[in-house]
């Protein structure tokens, strides 16, 4: 079109950027077009002078990542990814926020090529691009070797005031800054505005100053959104930048162009208009009524991404192969690490627990077992919110991970359960390594915004979560779980194991070292347990299956069934044998992972709790809510129905009726009342 002819190229493309997002938007009548249209400059730049990708094989490992921390800003990544040559069609864009889209309201990771994670809840994407920057810094110092520098990539992430706002970015750059993360460079957009208004209605942080005292490299560009040879230089010197973390400050103006919507809160989050769009398209020397434009020379002069990418790849690839012959025994662990590939007899030599090496609380179990297993397994790494010798997380054989020490395994998050869990993602995201998260259970709450979008990505983390109940004894009902658990099970794609003794928690860990579909939770017990004698039970392999029969009746049809979890079971199995003296006859159901159970076939449920049998009590330290699922109409629920207390433990199970004489009790009143 003859009104492009003399507009320059950056512009160009720049401005297709932003109309791309605006049509995008009014189409879909939804969405927010005014972060897109202010920083599709910086988009450009980065991803057209810096950024090493490879839009035919994103997931190429030594590629740079890219985190879009203000996700509502999602139109700027599908814009650009659609225009880099991604698998991403105009038709994509133009079905944004549409059923089944590539391209839906905020990048969703598994959904769209070239998306390394799903954002939109703020802070997470920068917490997440924190554990993807220990991943690269940890890998490249086990695996490079001069002149062969396999592992050599910049993480990259967009935030947003609202993101600096969250308390979870001070989780994340602390820790970022302390580790001295030089190849982790985010882009903080000042764009004053807020969905309510003005930024200064809440918000008036020097941000430089404050990330400054984190230890982070600081430019601030001002007024120079639009500069591309001040957005290059920037990036340039954060490049460079081999100390710290880097963060570079621009003000932006949000809806930019917009001529009645630009630097409004309005533009945030809602269609400009088509009034708006038309004029906004006049401000940028763009063809009014054309929708969805793009010239050209726009795709061909950003379609040389893809040869630029393929060419990288390429160099890296002929670097790696002469890096296999030199370095044989370090590419098959390489190799391995970043196919999560367990070695041959990866299971065997796991501890065994016998009676006489208990009373043992699962959480000591699940620290003897973690570390036969990271013996094995050298990517697994991992750490605590400044809790490894209560939580038993630490791996014997490493020090701690630290600036200029990445090869350690054991990472210090201090108190930063919300960063801890967060960067857990964006390591497992990241790829290479196998990460644990370990604190008190009841932390989970300062967490689990974090969890849950791990669940949702469908990430292989592994969450050790120990003091499980009201066993926590006398540090009381602040610390002290009671509806986690059945918060954390009503959470799609977690798999919550709450194990009765060290022999189920060898096997949880080992659910937790294959499981790919989602995380997994071991919740353990702080206070000691007796480790059942398997001569006289069943094998704790039936954790496996989530449920299983740990006691036999003893004639050919139960009476009542019985179902525990953690530390409960051991007042269920002593249950048993005092209903057997008053003829009740009694099956013990073990039942550490409610999930694992959900998956087994139809058959092994009903074997495990035949659907005759009527009379079922579940017994555990926690929220009843949930168990009618196994217990039916007609079973019943020992639980906690209100706060802990403090106390020691045993004296808190009693007055809240965790005794065998309860269960007892409870248990023959359901087998009177069914028969």
């Amino acid at each position: 079109m003859k009104e492009l002819d003399n507009m320059p190229l950056d512009d160009l493309c720049i401005n297709t950027i932003r109309t791309l997002a605006m049509d995008a938007v009014q189409k879909a009548n939804s969405g927010h077009p005014g972060t897109p249209m202010a920083l599709a400059p910086l988009a450009y730049i980065l991803w057209t002078r810096f950024l090493r990708h490879n839009p035919r094989n994103p997931d190429w490992f030594n590629r740079d990542r890219f985190v879009l921390s203000n996700g509502h800003a999602s139109m700027l990544q599908y814009a650009v990814l659609y225009l880099t040559g991604y698998d991403l069609s105009l038709d994509d864009i133009k079905n944004f926020r549409q059923w089944d889209s590539k391209t839906p309201g905020h990048p969703e990771y598994r959904f769209t090529p070239g998306i390394e994670t799903t954002t939109g809840p703020l802070g997470q994407g920068i917490m997440n691009s924190v554990g993807m920057a220990i991943a690269e810094a940890h890998l490249a110092s086990v695996f490079n070797r001069k002149g062969y520098e396999i592992v050599d990539h910049f993480t990259y992430a967009f935030c947003s005031d609202g993101d600096l706002m969250e308390g979870a970015s001070h989780e994340a750059a602390s820790i970022a800054g302390h580790l001295g993360l030089s190849k982790l460079i985010w882009v903080y957009d000042d764009n004053h505005i807020s969905i309510e208004g003005a930024t200064e209605l809440t918000y008036s942080d020097d941000v430089a100053k404050r990330f400054e005292g984190y230890h982070w490299h600081v430019q601030n560009l001002g007024e120079k959104a639009n500069d591309l040879d001040a957005l290059t230089k920037a990036f340039s010197l954060a490049q460079e930048e081999t100390e710290r973390p880097s963060l570079i400050i621009v003000r932006s103006h949000i809806a930019y162009g917009a001529p009645n919507m630009q630097d409004t809160p309005e533009s945030h989050g809602s269609p400009l208009g088509e009034e708006e769009v038309a004029l906004t398209k006049k401000f940028y020397g763009w063809p009014e009524n054309e929708k969805f434009f793009v010239p050209k020379q726009v795709l061909e002069h950003m379609h040389t991404a893809i040869v630029r990418g393929r060419e990288l790849e390429e160099a890296w690839q002929e670097k790696f192969s002469t890096y296999k012959k030199i370095y044989p025994e370090l590419t098959e662990r390489f190799e391995a690490a970043l196919h999560g590939r367990l070695p041959q007899y990866w299971d065997q030599n796991i501890p065994d627990f016998k009676p006489s090496d208990g009373p043992m609380s699962t959480r000591d179990a699940s620290g003897k077992v973690m570390n036969a297993f990271a013996s094995k397994i050298p990517w697994l790494i991992g750490g605590s919110g400044d809790l490894s010798p209560s939580t038993k997380t630490l791996i014997k054989n490493s020090n701690y991970l630290e600036k200029g020490d990445y090869a350690n395994r054991n990472i210090a998050w201090g108190v930063r359960e919300h960063v801890m869990c967060s960067a857990s993602s964006g390591i497992a995201l990241h790829g290479g390594v196998l990460p644990f998260a370990s604190t008190f259970f009841i932390f989970t709450d300062y967490a689990r915004p974090a969890i849950r979008l791990a669940a949702l990505m469908e990430l292989p983390v592994i969450y050790l979560m120990t003091h499980d109940s009201i066993g926590l004894g006398e540090d009381g009902p602040t610390h002290q779980p009671v509806e986690h658990l059945v918060s954390l099970r009503a959470m799609p794609n977690m798999c919550v194991i709450r194990p009765a003794d060290a022999n189920e928690v060898a096997y949880a860990w080992r659910v937790a070292m294959v499981r790919k579909t989602g995380p997994t939770m071991l919740v353990l017990s702080r206070q000691n347990l007796p480790i059942f004698d398997r001569r006289k039970v069943a094998s704790a392999k039936g954790t496996l299956k989530g449920a299983y029969v740990l006691s036999k009746e003893k004639g050919s049809h139960p009476d009542i069934i019985l179902i525990g979890t953690g530390s409960e079971v051991q007042l269920i199995l002593q249950a048993q044998e005092k209903l057997a003296l008053g003829g009740v006859d009694a099956r013990v159901v073990s039942m550490p992972s409610w999930e694992l159970f959900r998956e087994q076939p139809q058959n092994y449920r009903d074997e495990v709790l035949p659907p005759n049998v009527k009379a079922r009590l579940s017994v555990e330290a926690a929220s009843p809510l949930g168990w009618r699922d196994w217990v039916g109409d007609t079973g019943d629920s020992i639980g906690i129905t209100k706060y802990g207390a403090s106390a020691p433990y045993k004296d808190i199970f009693k007055q809240y009726g965790f005794t065998v004489e309860n269960v007892v009790s409870k248990a023959k009143d359901l087998v009177k009342n069914i028969s």
